[in-house]
C-alpha cells in the first residue's frame, strides 16, 4: 500500500494534539471556524506552534479574509491551510503569494464523480485537494462518506485527501477502492466533538500497518522564509476573489456551518 498521509482533525485539546503526533501521524487540523463544535479560537491556540516540527499543523478555514488566515498562521505557527468554503482560485493564488512556503489545501464537496470537473481549476494554485461529502447546509462533520466505487476510476491533477466518515472500522475498505495520497479523519477517531479518543486513533494505524501502509512524514523541511512576500490585505478581498465560483461548482454555493471533521 506504500506510504499515505494521515491527517487528525478537530484537535482542540493540547494533550491530545502531543499524544496524537506521538503516535507518528502525518498532520494536525485546527478548526478556526466560531460558532462550531471543534472550534478552537486563537487565543487558546498559541500551543499548536509548539508542537514537534514533522507533523504538519493544519487550519481550516471557511470564506475567511486572508488577514484572519495569516494572523493564525503566524500566531499559531501553522504550516498549511485548509479552505473549506467558497474560496476562488483567485483567492488561492493570492494566499500563495501573501504566505510562500505555507500549504494550501482546497477541500471539495462531491455528490458524484462529474463534481469533480471542478478540481482543474485549482491545478495551480493551489498544492491539494480534499474530497469530502456533500451536505447541503453542512461542509463537515455529517459522518457520511462518499461513493468510494463510483469514485474509483476517476483522476485529480493534484495529490489529494480521502475524507467523510472514515474511521477505524472502514478505512480499509475505502483504501481498497481508491489511492489517495492520504486520509482526513476527525468524527471516527472522537468520543464526542473535539475529545479524540487516542485508542481509536492506534487502532487506524494499526490497521494502516497491517496492510504495509506506512505513515508519510508530515513536513518534510521548514516552510520557506516569507521574507519578500506581500503584505495581506486586512480587510480581506473583497469581489471575486474571495466568493466567485466556478460553473461547474454548484456544490459550494449554499451557507455552510463547517465542523472541520469528516
Amino acid at each position: 500500500m506504500g506510504r499515505l498521509f494521515v491527517k487528525i482533525c478537530g484537535i482542540t485539546r493540547q494533550d491530545q494534539a502531543e499524544a496524537i503526533a506521538a503516535l507518528g501521524v502525518s498532520a494536525l487540523g485546527f478548526v478556526a471556524v466560531p460558532n462550531t463544535p471543534r472550534y478552537l479560537p486563537l487565543s487558546a491556540a498559541r500551543w499548536v506552534g509548539s508542537l514537534p516540527r514533522p507533523v504538519e499543523k493544519v487550519g481550516v478555514f471557511l470564506d475567511q479574509d486572508p488577514g484572519t488566515i495569516a494572523t493564525w498562521v503566524e500566531t499559531a505557527g501553522l504550516t498549511a491551510v485548509q479552505l473549506h468554503g467558497q474560496e476562488s482560485p483567485e483567492m488561492c493564488r493570492q494566499l500563495g503569494e501573501w504566505l510562500p512556503g505555507i500549504r494550501r489545501i482546497k477541500a471539495l464537496r462531491i455528490r458524484c464523480p462529474a463534481d469533480l470537473e471542478v478540481a482543474d481549476l485549482y491545478r495551480d494554485c493551489v498544492e491539494t485537494l480534499l474530497l469530502d461529502a456533500y451536505h447541503p447546509q453542512r461542509a463537515g462533520g455529517t459522518g457520511q462518506t462518499l461513493n468510494w466505487s463510483e469514485l474509483a476510476s476517476c483522476s485529480l491533477p493534484l495529490p489529494w485527501l480521502l475524507a467523510g466518515g472514515l474511521s477505524p472500522d472502514n478505512v480499509l475498505q475505502a483504501l481498497s477502492h481508491l489511492q489517495p495520497a492520504g486520509i482526513d479523519l476527525s468524527s471516527g477517531v472522537e468520543r464526542q466533538p473535539g475529545d479524540k479518543d487516542l485508542d481509536k486513533v492506534r487502532r487506524l494505524l494499526q490497521q494502516l500497518a497491517s496492510q504495509g501502509c506506512a505513515i508519510a512524514p508530515g513536513q518534510s523541511q521548514p516552510p520557506a522564509s516569507q521574507e519578500g512576500s506581500r503584505p495581506i490585505p486586512t480587510a480581506g478581498i473583497e469581489g471575486p476573489a474571495l466568493a466567485q465560483t466556478s460553473p461547474l461548482s454548484p456544490l459550494q454555493t449554499v451557507p455552510l456551518v463547517p465542523e472541520g471533521d469528516r
